[in-house]
């Protein structure tokens, strides 16, 4: 399997707003920036939108490294929401409705096809590659004004 990294961040100008998500891959020697947005959204959907676009652009299974500066993303699968939400049929500790369920089903199918880690990172700090991914989110938000 193909070893590939992955930054990514969402944004959002209001929550909901205009929303924006950045990502940049890595594989060997290779690097992509891809970026895209929304009208109406919230800073939630867009940080599981830029893992779902980076994933996509994958062709083969791979190893996946994601680094994000989102608790949400991150802590859904290393402290295992997503198990009881698939378990609960989609429904939180609290019984109610997992929020942007479209997203999570989407992204949790694409993960059926890689092995990925999730690797949280402080946000708006010294790491080159959030920041950039944070660039390349607010500039998608700018396009859609």
């Amino acid at each position: 399997m193909k070893d590939v990294m992955i930054y990514t961040d969402g944004a959002c100008s209001g929550n909901p707003g205009p929303g924006g998500w950045g990502a940049v891959l890595f594989y060997g020697p290779h690097q992509k920036e891809i970026s895209g947005g929304e009208k109406q959204t919230t800073n939630n959907r867009m940080e599981i939108a830029a893992v779902i676009e980076a994933l996509r652009l994958l062709k083969e299974p791979c190893k996946v490294s994601v680094y994000s500066d989102s608790a949400y993303v991150v802590n859904c699968f290393q402290k295992g929401w997503i198990h009881g939400w698939l378990r609960n049929g989609w429904r939180n500790s609290k019984k109610e409705p997992v929020e942007n369920q479209d997203l999570w089903k989407s992204l949790w199918e694409l993960m059926k096809l890689h092995e990925v880690t999730y690797i949280k990172v402080k946000g708006h700090s010294d790491n080159e590659w959030n920041n950039r991914c944070d660039e390349l989110a607010r500039g998608a938000i700018k396009r859609l004004a």
